[in-house]
This record gives structure tokens, C-alpha cells and sequence, in this order.
């Protein structure tokens, strides 16, 4: 039987179906080789990174996901040290789900940096508990980059913490200007670009929306 199609009887409309037809079998072909081969199972290592809004929301995105799963979920938020924001108050209460605000604030509120050391240490010290810990499936460092662009934590100690742990648990590094370093051990990394931000143009931050 010959299932070959003559396109010079089609009309245009029946053309544009045919050829549409195609390249969605040739992209469904594609797509299910690179599933084929992607047959490995770890815990990945994610850092989103880049000045634009959104990032700590993709991360928290994915504990809502995990949650979903029924997955055990950690989130050390560094820096911040609002503890009235809408995820705290939804996550917070979540069974399977440990959250904790470990700033004091951003560093232009402190204008403390030996404050802002030692405050990050803290910080680190129970991040690095869960690191060590395989009963959880999710960890979420958020703000983790400013503690190491501005040296508040020792790198090889915290790179050394990621890489160690636990074969299956999953990291979400969040924050501006994340090292090459992490960027080379991460499984993914995102780049968030600040096209156009409504702070910019005098609106102050939305409940809701920004926190």
C-alpha cells in the first residue's frame, strides 16, 4: 500500500496541515529520543541567579511541587528577615515542610558586616544540618549567593557541603551573582533577566505579589 501523498493535489489549507503534520512528527521523534536517553535519576543541584524578579517565586514553586509529592521540604531563606511573607504563612504551616528566616535583614539595614558574618554562620550551620540529612528530598537555600559574593561564608566549605550530600536530595540555590564556581557544580542554572520592573516606576511592593 502507498501511503505517499501527492502535495500537488492539497489545497492550500490541506498543504499547511500536511507540513505542520511533519514537523511535529519529526519534533515528537526528537523529543523522545533525548527522554530515551535520559535515564539517570540524582539529586540535582539547581541555582537561579540574574538580577530579575522571580527567582526566590521559582524556588518556592518547586517546594509547593515537591510538597505535592509528598516529599520532606527544608528552606533556609538568608539575608531577609521579614517573617510575614504569603509563602512563610502557606509553607510554613504545611506538614513536611521546615522553614526558617535566618537574616537580619539586608545589608544596607545592618551596615553591620561582622554582624552579618556571624549571622550567616548561624545560618549555614543549620543549612548544613539538612545537607547532611537524606530524609530531606528538597532543600532551598534562598539568598545563599549575596553570603558568598560578599565572603560572609568560607566557598569551599559550602561547595563542599553541596557536593557531599546526601545521593538523592535535590538544592535550590537562589540570588543575584552566583560564582562560577557554584554555576560549575550546579546541575541547572537560570539566568533571570530585569527587562522592566514596576518598582522602577515608584510602585512600592504588592502583597501577593512581591511577598
Amino acid at each position: 500500500m502507498n501511503d505517499t501523498i501527492d502535495i500537488s493535489q492539497l489545497n492550500a489549507e490541506q498543504k499547511r496541515e500536511h507540513y505542520h503534520k511533519v514537523r511535529m512528527a519529526r519534533k515528537k521523534a526528537q523529543i523522545d529520543a533525548t527522554i530515551a536517553r535520559a535515564d539517570n535519576e540524582k539529586g540535582l543541584l539547581l541555582v537561579i541567579t540574574g538580577n530579575g524578579k522571580g527567582k526566590s517565586t521559582s524556588a518556592f514553586g518547586m517546594v509547593g511541587r515537591a510538597l505535592g509529592h509528598g516529599m520532606k521540604v527544608g528552606v533556609c531563606q538568608f539575608i531577609k528577615s521579614r517573617t510575614d511573607t504569603g509563602e512563610e504563612a502557606f509553607f510554613g504551616a504545611v506538614a513536611h515542610c521546615e522553614w526558617h528566616v535566618l537574616g537580619d535583614g539586608f545589608t544596607w539595614d545592618t551596615q553591620d558586616r561582622n554582624q552579618d558574618i556571624a549571622t550567616s554562620e548561624r545560618g549555614w550551620a543549620l543549612a548544613e544540618q539538612m545537607l547532611q540529612d537524606p530524609s530531606y528530598d528538597l532543600v532551598v537555600l534562598d539568598e545563599l549567593t549575596y553570603l558568598l559574593s560578599y565572603d560572609y561564608l568560607d566557598k569551599d566549605r559550602v561547595l563542599n557541603a553541596l557536593s557531599e550530600r546526601p545521593e538523592g536530595q535535590h538544592v535550590v540555590v537562589t540570588g543575584r551573582s552566583a560564582l562560577a564556581e557554584l554555576r560549575e557544580l550546579a546541575d541547572t542554572v537560570s539566568e533571570i533577566k530585569d527587562e522592566k520592573h514596576a518598582y522602577k516606576s515608584g510602585i512600592k511592593a504588592q502583597k501577593g505579589v512581591d511577598y
